[in-house]
C-alpha cells in the first residue's frame, strides 16, 4: 500500500517502545526488524523464536492487545496495536 509514493505507516508499541512499520507487515516480521531474537520463554525459561513463519510450530506467541498466545507470523501489524513479548522476563 502506496501513499505519494512511499509506503504507509503505522504506529505499534512493542514492549512498551513506540515504532513505527509498514502497514502489511507481520507482527514477528516487525519483531524481527526491531532486533527481537525471543518472542517467548520455554517452561524451562529458554528463549523461543519462530521456527516456521507459517503458523504450524506456535513458537512465535506473543500477547497482542491483551490476547495471550497470539501467533506473530501469522497476523499482520495494525495501527495501534500493543505487543508484549516474554523476552524480558
Amino acid at each position: 500500500m502506496a501513499i505519494n509514493g512511499t509506503a504507509s505507516e503505522l504506529n505499534i508499541v512493542i514492549d512498551d517502545q513506540r515504532i513505527r512499520v509498514a502497514a502489511g507487515t507481520t507482527v514477528a516480521a516487525a519483531l524481527f526488524n526491531l532486533g527481537v531474537t525471543a518472542f517467548r520463554r520455554s517452561v524451562s525459561g529458554e528463549p523461543r523464536s519462530p521456527v516456521c513463519g507459517m503458523g504450524v510450530c506456535f513458537e512465535c506467541r506473543v500477547t497482542i492487545d491483551n490476547r495471550p498466545h497470539q501467533r506473530a507470523c501469522l497476523i499482520a501489524v495494525a495501527d495501534g496495536m500493543h505487543i508484549r513479548t516474554a523476552a524480558e522476563t
